[in-house]
This record gives structure tokens, C-alpha cells and sequence, in this order.
């Protein structure tokens, strides 16, 4: 096989790749959504065990078909206030469901780097990874049921997700070095590198905030109920320092775009992808804005949720972007 065959195949599989790969984030992401909802709408214990539900792989579907006494027996097993809740049960049943569907997915994604590993080592290390994190990820979650949804067990359980997704944007980040190798970035300074490195500490640091505001509002709920209008008023100083915190996070990833959009101009891929991830706080302080000021609404808990973890995937990918076309 000839230099130039070679190079056509390895770029029809690296686009291959590229697929599924982003397919696979999106759906990582849909899960986080997902699992954010289940939560804000009180269905994490719609299943009290686990991987089963209710004792059956396929949950019942009324209480008829559970035992007369089943809260006993789920009481003697540390869930004294089991009840079968038809919606609950089947929202958590279906969340399990997209779980599997998400392994299968990063199980495609490792199989189709394989063939990579003599293009960059790289992509098929990181998929692989990737879906050694899922299966851990799997038994995370057995104990987060085992727990009843300690909310430092859901806390672990979700910065796994986003470690999935970095990996696996680290992989997708080396299978796009060909294409940013048309696309020069000469043009950008010093100070944007400087700057994109304080931006991502920022976002850490919100994220890390944010955090703690989550376990504070899951601590809430247990002890104060679904009143959630008096959730905001009970939570700690550190719940105003994260508000106030967004718009110095706004502002600052505001001038990393200018930057960009100033020496790349609007069509190269880095603006486009700086751009997107701006839309994505702006998504992100609304949502939050109508958290605080609103009385934590059930159904904005994982608008932002979700909008916090793409500006994380988002911001890594630029980073790791701007990183291969420097290297070009």
C-alpha cells in the first residue's frame, strides 16, 4: 500500500472515529441531563436496589404486583420510606436505561480507535480509558443506591461523568489535529494562552462553588422538604459568593472571545467553538439568576446543571484545540 493510501485510509478512519466519538459525548451529556432530572424531581430512589428494580429487571408497573410487604422488607434493608411511586420507579428505570445505551456507545468508540493506535497511541488509550471509567462508573452508581443518595456519593458520582467526558475529549481533541492543521492560529498572542489559563481556573473555581451549593440544596431537601421557596433564604454565604461569582466568569470568557474573534476573525473553528461556549454561560447565569431568585423551580435545576458541564467540556476542548494547532 502506497504513502497516499495509507493517509486516505487513516483519514477515513479518523473521521469515522470523529463520529462516533462525538456522538458519544452528546449522549454522556444527555445522561447528565437526564440524571439531573431524575434528581431535581425526587426519582433517585424511585429504584431502591440496584441493578434490579424492585427485585425485577423490567420494574412493576402498579403496587399490586409488589409483595404486601414489600416496605418492610425494604425498611430492614435501610429504606424505611420506600413507596412505589409508578412515575418515580419508571423515571429511574429509564435513566438506568440510557446508562447502559452510554456504555454500549464508549464500547463502540474503544473498538473503533483500535485501529488508530499506530496513527496516535493516544486516541485508543484514552477510549479505552474511558470505558474502564464507565464501568466503574457503574458500580458507583450500585453504591450511590446503597447509600440513599448521600450527596457526597451523587457528588462523586457526577464528576466521574465529567471525567468520562474529558477523556473522551481528549480523544475526540487528537483525532481533530488534521483538521486544524488547515487552519493557522499565528495570528494569536501570548496573552490569549495566559488568559485562557485563568478562564479555565475561574471555571473550576465556580464549578468547585457550585458544588457545594449542590450538596447544600440536596441537604435542604432532606431536611426541610419541598418547600423551595425557602430553600435560597437557608443556604450559605458561599451560595452568594457562586451568584455573584458568574458574572467575573462571564466577563472573563467575554474578553477570551474578543481575543480570538480579534485575531482569528469569525469563521476560523476556534472562534466558532469560543463563541458557542459563551452562549453556554450566558445559559448558565440565567438559569442560575432564576435558581436564586425564583425559588430553585424544579425544572431549571438541570438546565443548569447541564450548562455547567458543557462550559467545562467546552472550555477543555478549546484548550486542547488551540494546544494541536499550535503544534502544526
Amino acid at each position: 500500500m502506497t504513502d497516499t493510501e495509507h493517509m486516505t485510509e487513516d483519514t477515513a478512519k479518523l473521521k469515522s472515529f470523529r463520529r462516533i466519538a462525538l456522538i458519544t459525548i452528546c449522549a454522556v451529556y444527555f445522561l447528565i441531563l437526564v440524571g439531573a432530572s431524575v434528581r431535581a424531581s425526587g426519582a433517585g430512589m424511585g429504584c431502591p436496589d440496584w441493578p434490579t428494580c424492585f427485585g425485577s429487571w423490567i420494574p412493576p408497573i402498579s403496587e399490586a404486583q409488589l409483595p404486601d410487604n414489600y416496605q418492610e422488607i425494604y425498611a430492614d434493608r435501610g429504606y424505611a420510606e420506600t413507596r412505589f411511586n409508578p412515575v418515580k420507579t419508571w423515571t429511574e428505570y429509564l435513566n438506568r436505561l440510557a446508562g447502559v445505551s452510554i456504555g454500549l456507545l464508549i464500547l463502540i468508540t474503544a473498538f473503533k480507535s483500535l485501529p488508530l493506535r499506530q496513527y496516535d497511541r493516544w486516541i485508543t488509550i484514552a477510549s479505552v480509558a474511558a470505558l474502564l471509567m464507565v464501568i466503574y462508573q457503574g458500580w458507583l452508581g450500585s453504591r450511590v443506591v446503597a447509600s440513599n443518595l448521600q450527596p457526597g456519593m451523587i457528588t462523586l458520582h457526577m464528576l466521574m461523568a465529567l471525567a468520562i467526558v474529558g477523556t473522551l475529549l481528549f480523544a475526540l481533541a487528537r483525532a481533530r489535529r488534521g483538521v486544524l492543521a488547515a487552519q493557522s492560529v499565528a495570528a494569536v498572542g501570548p496573552r490569549f494562552q495566559r488568559w485562557l489559563y485563568v478562564v479555565l481556573a475561574l471555571t473550576v473555581l465556580q464549578v468547585a462553588m457550585g458544588t457545594q451549593v449542590r450538596e447544600m440544596v440536596d441537604f435542604l431537601n432532606h431536611t426541610q422538604g419541598e418547600e423551595r421557596s425557602a430553600w435560597v433564604s437557608a443556604l450559605p454565604w458561599f451560595f452568594y459568593v457562586h451568584r455573584t461569582f458568574s458574572a467575573v466568569v462571564l466577563f472573563a470568557n467575554v474578553w477570551l472571545v474578543w481575543l480570538l474573534y480579534r485575531s482569528l476573525g469569525l469563521h476560523h473553528s476556534l472562534t466558532r467553538l469560543a463563541m458557542g461556549m459563551l452562549a453556554v454561560i450566558v445559559l448558565a447565569v440565567v438559569s442560575g439568576a432564576t435558581l436564586g431568585h425564583l425559588g430553585m423551580p424544579a425544572l431549571v435545576q438541570p438546565t443548569h446543571l447541564l450548562s455547567a458541564s458543557l462550559i467545562f467540556g467546552l472550555q477543555f476542548l478549546l484548550w486542547m484545540d488551540y494546544r494541536h494547532a499550535r503544534e502544526v
